[in-house]
């Protein structure tokens, strides 16, 4: 069932405060709550519930407030609970009436509520932050570019170089990698744990079956075995074959042990829950991906498995200089006006250069014209791609295909404005390293493949809700300024004009 509060009937002075004090209009989350598109994100959020049956649902804006608040300040599911109830005007934030020591839900939910909220979700309220922030001159641009392209011919073959003038902005791409919060793997180490895992199947099986005599399973010799080699600082590489070899013959002899106990005693239903039983088929197919490993004697396979917690992450080469290898969900942004945008986020690695298309044209249809300019990698711009910009009248950054001309000599102005342009593309850049360092986008700890998703969409969310306030500052900063001038008008021109006070967060 619905229940949600419109932020058109709060204003901070109705808020309730103990020992008859008043919160400050200029704080923080006072201000951020005038930016954040609560109502859009109440229509998205309720559009799968039912108004009036079921258990009244947590209100949204508390959803999305104590999301904002968890990314903001980079705290747990526990400590961003115990920190709402302890703050004023975060309750304000979240559209509280007054203040309460009690919590606004229990910390569990948290989980269930990362499930319901999407990328696509996240890319919705974004978008409402960037039209917010457009212009009124180009709203009224697009909505004219949206009536000529509902009436009339929208064949994209009809594009030619005659409509570059049109276009307008800069659009940046790239991709990287939010790595998730697992253990680096080894093969070593995949082994042992699911050699343990299986061992808890195995137990759990036995208490179930009410056995006397458990199967042999030698787990105290197989312990030993790992310790003798993990512990070692240098390990070669007979030794680690070695290890492995021992580790995988443990693993399928618990796996037998299991396929025994599982067809002489249940004929009718496997016993394990639904956890146990993801475990048990996780374990299967990892054995399988290491015994080919180690009989082809490579350290690749196809959908190679790399935790057992979490078998959805895949190992994404990247080439970088800290490390070759990460491991995580590997996500396509485009970058325009400060403002991120996931176009593509997948946890099987893939060619960016092949989104280049789509994210295009989800420019222009955000904006009603296409960018003026492309600001990308060299992987983006294949003939294909280079093609269907020159189409369109796209200019992009990077080095033309074929020999040098020998001829043509550009002019020292011309050379400044490439070295500009392709020095620009650092913005997306710094737009991942603020989501790595500032909001742990390297550090996702989300267990499940959707809640890590939505992790990583709320993060961009976030980032773009920051970039939208600053913009609300510097037009309060503007105003301000305008003010200023005026007032120094009229007093130089001695005539009498009313005080005035402003107030910025």
């Amino acid at each position: 069932m619905i229940k949600y509060t419109s932020v058109k009937q709060l204003s901070i002075a109705e808020f309730e405060m103990p020992f008859e004090t008043k919160l400050d209009s200029g704080n923080r989350w006072v201000v951020l709550s005038q930016i954040v598109p609560w109502d859009k994100f109440a229509n998205l959020y309720y559009r799968n519930m039912s108004s009036g049956k079921g258990t009244p649902a947590i209100d949204a804006r508390i959803v999305l407030g104590t999301i904002i608040i968890k990314h903001l300040l980079k705290l747990d599911d526990r400590g961003v609970i115990e920190i709402i109830q302890e703050n004023p005007y975060m309750q304000y934030f979240l559209g509280l009436k007054g203040f309460t020591s009690t919590p606004v839900f229990d910390p569990s939910l948290l989980v269930t509520i990362r499930k319901r909220l999407n990328i696509e979700l996240f890319e919705s309220l974004t978008e409402e932050l960037i039209k917010k922030a457009l212009p009124k001159e180009e709203q009224a641009q697009k909505e004219d570019s949206k009536d000529d392209s509902d009436s009339g011919d929208t064949d994209p073959s009809t594009h030619t170089t005659d409509s570059s003038p049109q276009n307008k902005g800069k659009l940046q791409l790239d991709a990287t990698v939010a790595d998730a919060d697992i253990q680096y793997p080894t093969d070593l180490d995949l082994l042992n744990d699911s050699r343990e895992k299986s061992e808890e199947l195995i137990d759990f099986l036995c208490q179930h079956l009410e056995l006397k005599k458990k199967p042999r399973t030698y787990r105290k010799v197989a312990r030993k075995e790992f310790l003798n080699v993990s512990k070692k600082k240098k390990k070669s590489k007979r030794e680690i074959r070695r290890a492995i070899r021992l580790q995988i013959n443990y693993l399928k002899r618990n796996l037998r042990n299991i396929d025994t106990l599982l067809a002489n005693h249940l004929q009718d239903r496997i016993p394990f829950n639904k956890r146990q039983y993801k475990y048990f088929l996780v374990i299967r197919h990892l054995l399988s991906q290491q015994e080919e490993m180690f009989n082809n004697k490579t350290h690749s396979c196809e959908h190679r498995i790399v935790s057992i917690h979490q078998p959805h992450v895949r190992p994404i080469v990247r080439g970088k200089a800290k490390a070759k290898v990460e491991f995580g969900a590997k996500i396509n942004v485009s970058l325009q006006n400060g403002f991120a945008r996931i176009d593509r986020a997948d946890w099987e690695a893939f060619n960016e250069g092949c989104d280049l298309q789509a994210q295009v044209e989800r420019y222009k249809k955000l904006f009603g014209h296409y960018p003026e300019l492309l600001q990308v990698d060299q992987i983006y711009l294949t003939r294909v791609n280079r093609t269907w910009l020159k189409e369109r009248g796209i200019r992009y950054t990077g080095k033309p295909l074929g020999r040098k001309p020998t001829k043509t000599k550009k002019t020292a102005s011309q050379i400044k404005q490439e070295r500009k342009e392709l020095a620009e593309r650092n913005q997306i850049e710094g737009k991942f390293g603020q989501g790595k360092n500032g909001y742990n986008l390297n550090h996702i700890r989300a267990r499940l493949s959707r809640t890590s998703l939505s992790w990583i969409a709320a993060i961009f969310f976030i980032m773009n809700l920051i970039r939208s306030s600053k913009g609300l500052f510097l037009s309060v900063l503007m105003k301000c300024y305008n003010k200023w001038k005026l007032f120094l008008f009229f007093e130089s021109e001695r005539v009498p004009i009313y005080n005035f006070h402003c107030q910025v967060a």
